[in-house]
């Protein structure tokens, strides 16, 4: 690990927003990262951008501080201002050797991440690493350490609780509405074009849910987000006049009167008389009390999503300990295969330095002896030799690695 660095620039210590300054275009990204690596005789180096942290994992000798942070950004061409440039590495995040591995880890299994248990970040990392490999900005070394961060993160997701539940309400939403198993054609109302329904929308458009109307007080962003759905736009006010029925309506907006009134859910009905399911994730809520007591209703509200996602993000960090031994674990097992992998590497040069003695021995030392041999005699000194030389490469190997072990 004694190499390995990373310099990280993270929501911990930078707004989202200014974020997104330092991430490079995937068209220059594989020059721009060739050229520092040649110029700062980085060996191998790979790069991670999301939307909360960008990142530069690399495996050199050389000492990363600051002033060596402020000549790589510098290098790479980012085309900031200088103020700009002092204000990120004055929040950049250096790690080197085992405190990296650790981060590197803890990344992973979404430890760092905005979001505790979000497992997105797993297939970011691995996508980033297999980017620069391709681009050939990695070797051995990174591919080691790549192998132990994708076997600790799948440990940690798959023996602890850390995202087992969903905290989003969008999330918990949709999972409320796949239990009622709503058919994929089920028509669905959208009040409201806000994020938090285009959030959910999307959601029902992954699972294959196709019969979307809606309705926005704004008609040019219920436009927008039917576009996106193959949907209907309609104005708020067309809720008094819709008569298409519907067996879902989703709704989240800012007004501080119900939406959902009596009068407009009777004639959104259109007569028909069986069980509809509201979602709705306004605050204060959209729907009228009269509404739930006067009306067969599988009724969602954010309310209650919230309590459930704030018991899930406890469980969540309550699982932190566990997860943390898992990585601590996983350190410790890799030290010692990396010492291993360093001997193996080391000891790559054990048969050619055998063979260079065999025939040293062969034809100069004893060739005159050798040549004074009758063939049989020749052909058994060879067998010897041979076994003699087979032997000699696998020894040191194995006394190499009992010592280590056993140290």
């Amino acid at each position: 690990m004694k190499y390995l660095k990373v310099i990280a620039f993270t929501h911990k210590q930078i707004a989202l927003k200014e974020l997104g300054k330092l991430v490079i275009c995937q068209e220059n990204l594989t020059d721009k990262l060739h050229k520092v690596k040649t110029r700062f005789g980085i060996s191998e180096i790979f790069y991670l951008a999301t939307c909360n942290r960008v990142e530069f994992v690399m495996i050199t000798p050389q000492t990363i501080d600051k002033q060596f942070a402020r000549e790589f950004m510098h290098s790479l061409d980012m085309d900031m201002c200088p103020v700009s440039t002092c204000a990120f590495l004055e929040a950049a995040s250096i790690y080197e050797d085992q405190e990296a591995l650790d981060h590197l880890l803890r990344t992973s299994c979404s430890l760092e991440s905005m979001i505790v248990g979000e497992k997105e970040i797993l297939a970011q990392l691995r996508k980033a690493y297999e980017n620069c490999r391709e681009a050939g900005l990695t070797g051995d070394g990174l591919r080691m350490f790549m192998n132990c961060i994708v076997k600790t993160a799948k440990e940690v997701y798959t023996h602890t609780n850390i995202s087992k539940n969903p905290i989003s309400v969008v999330s918990l939403a949709y999972r409320k509405l796949r239990d009622l198993k709503l058919t994929t054609n089920a028509r669905i109302l959208i009040i409201g074009a806000g994020e938090t329904n285009r959030n959910l929308s999307k959601y029902l458009q992954k699972h294959k849910f196709t019969n979307f109307a809606v309705f926005n007080r704004t008609i040019s962003k219920a436009r927008e987000l039917a576009a996106d759905l193959k949907g209907e736009a309609y104005s708020l006010d067309a809720l008094k006049t819709y008569n298409k029925g519907f067996d879902a309506i989703i709704t989240c907006t800012s007004s501080t009167e119900p939406i959902l009134t009596t009068e407009v859910y009777t004639s959104l009905l259109n007569g028909e008389n069986t069980k509809k399911t509201i979602v709705d994730l306004a605050v204060p809520n959209d729907t009228a009390p009269e509404v739930l007591k006067n009306f067969q209703v599988n009724y969602i509200e954010v309310q209650s999503l919230n309590e459930v996602a704030k018991r899930n993000l406890q469980e969540r960090y309550d699982e932190l300990t566990h997860a943390e031994g898992i990585i601590s674990q996983n350190i410790a097992a890799f030290t010692v295969e990396l010492k291993q992998r360093r001997i193996e590497v080391a000891m790559r040069q054990v048969p050619e330095k055998i063979k260079e003695i065999r025939n040293t021995a062969i034809n100069s030392v004893f060739a005159e002896e050798v040549q004074g041999m009758d063939q049989q005699s020749r052909d058994v000194l060879e067998k010897v030799i041979n076994y003699m030389e087979k032997k000699y490469i696998s020894v040191p190997m194995i006394m190499a690695k009992d010592i280590l072990i056993n140290n």
